[in-house]
């Protein structure tokens, strides 16, 4: 398979379904963005601190390309099988946030993001995360999107804020309280 084609040279692409559509169309930025983010979790991956939760990560990032090849499907015209999203899915991020969030202190403050380059990156995973969830919530006012994408995008960037505090509370790593600036 070649991985060139010269079809897109003119800034379209395909969705799985064959209709060709603009790279700029929101449809491509909802999962080229869940791709960015399955990008930022494989990094966080090659990462030894995150050893107790990368059979986790690596089904996550199993989740992210279900989820993108639903939101690269064309709603009317795909004849394929295509994987399938489970509330199960959800219970399973819901699960692990309670289970970290009990290894951890509980939060009085807002908290920086920073704590070193792990928790760095987890941080920026988790913006990441928002963005592709607020793309979803774009298309799907343009066209209907499985809830369940949106409800797993939701949890998935509350897990990474948490696994980000797992990882600093597991390195001894200072977490610094957000204290707003008073007006003089």
């Amino acid at each position: 398979m070649k991985i060139y084609t010269k079809t897109g040279d003119e800034g379209k692409t395909g969705l799985i379904g064959g209709t060709r559509v603009l790279k700029s169309d929101v449809r491509i930025e909802s999962y080229g963005t869940v791709d960015e983010l399955n990008s930022y979790i494989g990094w966080i991956l090659s990462f030894e601190e995150i050893s107790p939760q990368r059979s986790l990560l690596r089904e996550i990032q199993d989740r992210l390309f279900t989820i993108g090849s639903l939101l690269a499907a064309d709603p009317e015209g795909v004849k394929m099988l295509l994987p399938d999203l489970f509330e199960e899915d959800v219970k399973l991020l819901e699960i692990t946030i309670d289970e970290l969030s009990a290894q951890i202190p509980p939060m009085k403050h807002f908290v920086l993001p920073g704590g070193g380059q792990i928790n760095g990156l987890i941080h920026v995973a988790r913006c990441v995360c928002r963005r592709a969830e607020r793309w979803v919530v774009a298309l799907h006012q343009e066209q209907p999107v499985d809830p369940l994408i949106l409800k797993y995008l939701n949890r998935l960037s509350d897990y990474l804020f948490v696994l980000s505090r797992w990882v600093n509370h597991r390195l001894g790593a200072e977490e610094i309280p957000w204290m707003p600036r008073k007006n003089k």
